[in-house]
């Protein structure tokens, strides 16, 4: 075996820690994993992983060929990136975080077209909250990151597009109406910074809590039950098409009589930028943007 191929072995093993799957994962069947497993222990001359009843669990001994050939892997990235910005045609594997709100609703019409313009491109996607994106940044592990909100970031900072934040519900049909009403308040789990924004905003508006409460994990999740009728939800209008039938409500920052919105960036590394398929990208996800500015600026 080569040292990326028996690197990629041990690495897909650490991450699944069950042989059926890492076998499925790697094309082979399991007795021939077995096998190569076994090649590789007598190679380093130790064992590597204790088969248990809660999988593969790897010995001391194991932790130190995992880490080196996780760093066997993201070397062979690093140098097939640098050789790829070398040429004109634009491949390589594209690595994205993104704040999951614009992972489900807007980013999958910009990759669609992405990978039609650059078919010889990889993408690797994960999404999660805001500052979780930015730790994604922080250790490496993607290229560009797509972030909700105001993120303290000193790297380049792309502003994507601003939209509104609507109280939404089948029932209410004004501000005030939240005052009367004894109808849940529904909201999702999402990062401090969000939250407190909302919470903010709240406390300016009114001077009480909401009567009822439910809190769900997922924005989805909120939206479905308010389009349902269940309660009354904030969304940001990323999330609405104009199709829902419920009464989009503008939140209204008293202060300043201009309605709440919320900010999306592009942020990254200086060094990612300057790869081709990061330049082609960042191009394709402002292009799509500037659609969005006549809907939610």
């Amino acid at each position: 075996m080569t040292a990326v191929t028996e690197a990629k072995l041990i690495k897909i093993l650490a991450e699944e820690r069950n042989m059926r799957k890492a076998a499925e994962r790697l094309f082979l069947t399991q007795p021939a994993l077995s096998q190569r497993l076994k090649t590789l222990e007598k190679e380093w001359n130790a064992q590597l992983f204790i088969r248990s009843q809660k999988g593969l669990l790897p010995t001391p001994a194991g932790e130190l060929v995992i880490a080196h050939a996780n760093e066997v892997l993201e070397k062979r990235e690093q140098i097939f990136e640098t050789i790829q910005g070398l040429t004109t045609k634009v491949n390589g594997t594209l690595k994205i975080a993104c704040a999951s709100i614009i992972g489900q609703n807007w980013l999958p019409k910009v990759l669609k077209e992405y990978v039609s313009q650059f078919p010889d491109a990889k993408i690797s996607l994960m999404t999660g909250w805001s500052s979780e994106i930015v730790r994604a940044l922080y250790d490496g592990e993607a290229h560009v990151g797509i972030v909700r909100g105001q993120v303290d970031w000193k790297g380049p900072k792309v502003h994507l597009f601003r939209d509104t934040l609507y109280l939404v519900d089948r029932e209410l049909e004004t501000l005030e109406d939240v005052l009367q009403t004894q109808r849940p308040f529904i909201q999702f789990k999402s990062d401090s910074n969000y939250y407190q924004e909302i919470q903010q905003w709240w406390q300016h508006q009114f001077s009480s809590n909401p009567h009822r409460q439910i809190l769900v994990d997922q924005i989805e999740t909120c939206k479905q039950m308010a389009m349902n009728g269940i309660g009354y939800a904030i969304l940001p209008s990323i999330t609405l098409n104009g199709e829902e039938n419920v009464n989009k409500i503008p939140l209204i920052n008293n202060d300043k009589e201009l309605g709440l919105t919320r900010d999306t960036w592009l942020i990254g590394y200086e060094s990612a930028f300057e790869l081709r398929q990061v330049q082609a990208f960042s191009e394709v996800v402002q292009n799509h943007a500037r659609c969005l500015y006549g809907l939610y600026e």
